[in-house]
């Protein structure tokens, strides 16, 4: 199974009173993870795909260890457990190389912007998407018991 790999910057900003990132700026992580992998596809090559929008219809996230600021990115690797016509639910590890710091995932409705309302996934869409796919493992936030 193939993950998707982003590097995510730490801002000083991200910490809480405590000295580690606050919980709610996770969120804001998985935006950034979710939105460089699901846009891969259509920059510059004419492609529709992604490009009218979607939106987050959950998101459900399991805090493993706190987090501290530092200079160096965290590793948000992300795939696809599950794709249906109309949403697809992305799971998430942020982490480095020996420790996992947050386990998540979000489901997400392709949407039409012109038309206010949730669209089926394109056959293009789906293609890309199933490269990700790992449906032998539930993965992401539920599967935190390890």
């Amino acid at each position: 199974m193939v993950r998707h790999i982003y590097a995510c910057p730490l801002r000083w900003s991200d910490m809480d009173a405590f000295g580690h990132v606050n919980n709610v700026v996770f969120l804001r992580y998985l935006e950034e993870a979710r939105i460089d992998f699901m846009f891969r596809l259509a920059p510059g090559d004419g492609s529709p795909s992604f490009s009218g929008g979607s939106v987050v219809a959950r998101h459900e996230i399991d805090y493993v260890r706190p987090l501290v600021h530092r200079h160096e990115p965290v590793t948000i690797e992300s795939w696809v457990t599950k794709l249906g016509a109309a949403s697809l639910t992305i799971a998430y590890e942020v982490k480095d190389t020996d420790q996992v710091y947050v386990r998540a995932s979000t489901v997400v409705v392709p949407f039409d912007l012109e038309a206010q309302r949730p669209r089926r996934i394109s056959a293009e869409e789906k293609r890309y998407l199933q490269e990700y796919m790992d449906d032998k493992a539930d993965s992401g936030a539920g599967a935190l018991a390890a």
